[in-house]
């Protein structure tokens, strides 16, 4: 029959659906959670400092993981998981600085991690002597596979193991009496675990410690692997908060993976089956495809009228901590925190968003098109990208720069300069060609080398970056030093002291402009001085001088402006 064809899919030889078992649902009647609402933020707890930082390419440095906890502290987070401190001297060496230092406020409790083994939990405990309050979160396998492959051991085998280390946790916490101590359980892989097992392991570790409502138990069920649909680890979850032993004692924490791409789903849904906090991370860093990110669920909960109890009014800020400290991009598209999200390209919706907030009344609930919620709420704008004709001359303009010289503008650069374009093209009425595109670049980012230029610098580099600089300001030198997380922050601290001005990098880029041993390098950067944005560029063989010239570039930009402000003020 003619146009007739065959149904199915001839795959590539290796690529066989046939080679896995779908997940076995767990029987559960009369399940209540679907008809559950949230109306309150659960218990956070960040594992950004263990969890998120066993996960990155290169661990945190000292001073990235001072920096990371403070942001944690100011964002509000009261249980924070600061390591694992028996299995890596530098996250011995931290927690004992937090505790030394008194670097712990008093509404928070410290978190640390630790196997199920007598010699590691004795050098945890050892590590937290002195602290106020912390939580001590012991954990072992109890899944299938790996008590069949892995440790090759019975389920009375995992259970013993899980005993013990409840009875060394309990035996070596009361020679320290003077900390108020929490305890906390992690069935290790619990979605792979029969969930009648999982119960029975939890229990015995529960009669051991023997917790009550007014000291209580953490047991934590993660989805160390995510293998199935939220719904049924929202099933799991109400199963195991049914069958567990004095619910009334025991908060009950989850702690859930993206390898399906569902984890904050799976942990909503698990906090309406029932759990009472919830383990995850910034942007939701973490190993493979990451963990829960808890920056999308408690925002989640803020555009639904609830108070997530975390403060995110200033995302630029976190988002800037936190790829310094973990070197990690943060996607553009990321829910909230990425910088396209509250962007339309589309002008039908520009339309819409417009029209909406001519007619919005500050006063009445946020209902605006394309929108779910206020970007100002975050600190950020709405902005209208400009979609430029390039045939007209008002298109292309980041396709023009990268394809004729190199320059790849990041997209938060895109968006002012595609503007500036467009005011030139309207103003001329005339097509705007490679070359003067160019030319609006360099007189826009570039011409900024006055009233200051970058002579020579040193860096010298400990648990914070120190940079000393020399600058020129006509024919006098000036010397300005500076400390901060990295070469550019301790630049910026330097200029910031000398020139009595707050200066704060918000965005940087940078890529070398051709290949080969002599390339140049070309930095972008974004400040925001005395609250004005301003951004400029820089070129240089050497990247970091690139860097350090963009961001003086900005500050002589800024002092340009301010003073032809002033001047037409008098005049």
């Amino acid at each position: 029959m003619s146009g007739a064809h065959t149904s199915g899919t001839t795959h590539t030889s290796g690529f066989s659906h046939q080679k896995y078992r779908p997940f076995a649902p767990i029987q559960l009647k009369n399940r209540t959670w679907p008809d559950q609402v949230i109306s309150q933020a659960p218990h956070w707890c960040s594992v950004d400092l263990r969890d998120g930082n066993q996960a990155l390419l290169e661990p945190m440095t000292v001073s990235q993981k001072q920096a990371l906890y403070q942001l944690l502290v100011e964002v509000g987070f009261k249980e924070i998981e600061i390591g694992f401190p028996a299995a890596s001297q530098p996250d011995y060496d931290f927690v004992r600085w937090l505790i030394e230092e008194n670097q712990i406020p008093e509404d928070v409790t410290v978190q640390v991690l630790v196997q199920a083994r007598e010699h590691l939990i004795e050098k945890t405990f050892e590590a937290l002597q002195g602290v106020k309050r912390a939580v001590v979160h012991v954990y072992n396998s109890t899944s299938t596979v790996q008590r069949e492959k892995v440790f090759k051991q019975d389920k009375d085998g995992i259970k013993a193991i899980a005993v013990q280390g409840a009875k060394w946790v309990q035996e070596y916490a009361s020679r320290y009496p003077e900390t108020e101590w929490t305890f906390e359980y992690s069935p290790e892989s619990f979605t792979g675990t029969e969930i009648d097992y999982a119960v029975e392991v939890a229990n015995a570790v529960i009669d051991v410690w023997q917790p009550t409502p007014e000291n209580k138990a953490i047991i934590n069920l993660p989805s160390t692997v995510e293998m199935a649909t939220p719904n049924v680890f929202a099933d799991q979850i109400e199963w195991f908060c049914n069958h567990v032993d004095r619910r009334d004692s025991i908060n009950i924490s989850v702690h859930t993976h993206n390898d399906r791409g569902c984890a904050v789903a799976a942990a909503e849904l698990a906090v309406m089956a029932g759990a009472d906090r919830v383990e995850g991370t910034l942007m939701g860093n973490g190993e493979r495809t990451g963990n829960m990110d808890i920056i999308t669920m408690a925002m989640n909960l803020y555009s639904q009228g609830i108070d997530p109890q975390l403060d995110l009014a200033d995302m630029n800020k976190i988002v800037r901590v936190y790829k310094e400290a973990t070197q990690m991009p943060v996607h553009p598209r990321h829910p909230y925190a990425g910088e396209l999200v509250f962007t339309a390209f589309s002008g039908s919706h520009q339309d819409a968003i417009k029209k909406c907030l001519d007619q919005h009344n500050p006063a009445d609930a946020w209902d605006i098109a394309y929108l779910p919620i206020d970007p100002a709420d975050l600190g950020r704008n709405y902005q209208e990208v400009i979609r430029v004709n390039s045939q007209s001359g008002k298109g292309g303009v980041a396709y023009t720069l990268d394809l004729d010289y190199g320059i790849q503008l990041p997209r938060w650069m895109q968006i002012g300069f595609s503007s500036i374009v467009q005011k030139h093209a309207e103003k001329t009425s005339t097509v705007v060609d490679s070359a003067k595109i160019k030319a609006l670049f360099d007189e826009n980012y570039m011409t900024c080398s006055s009233p200051y230029t970058l002579d020579k610098y040193s860096i010298h580099r400990s648990e914070s970056d120190v940079v000393t600089a020399e600058i020129h300001e006509g024919q006098d030198i000036k010397t300005i030093t500076g400390q901060g997380n990295g070469a550019v922050s301790a630049f910026t601290h330097a200029l910031s002291s000398f020139i009595g001005l707050d200066i704060d990098v918000q965005e940087f880029h940078e890529h070398a402009l051709e290949h080969g041993s002599e390339s140049k390098a070309i930095a972008y950067i974004q400040t925001q001085i005395n609250g004005q944005i301003v951004e400029a560029s820089a070129i240089h063989q050497d990247i970091l001088t690139a860097s350090l010239s963009a961001v003086l570039n900005c500050l002589n930009k800024y002092l340009s402006t301010s003073v032809r402000e002033q001047t037409q003020i008098n005049s």
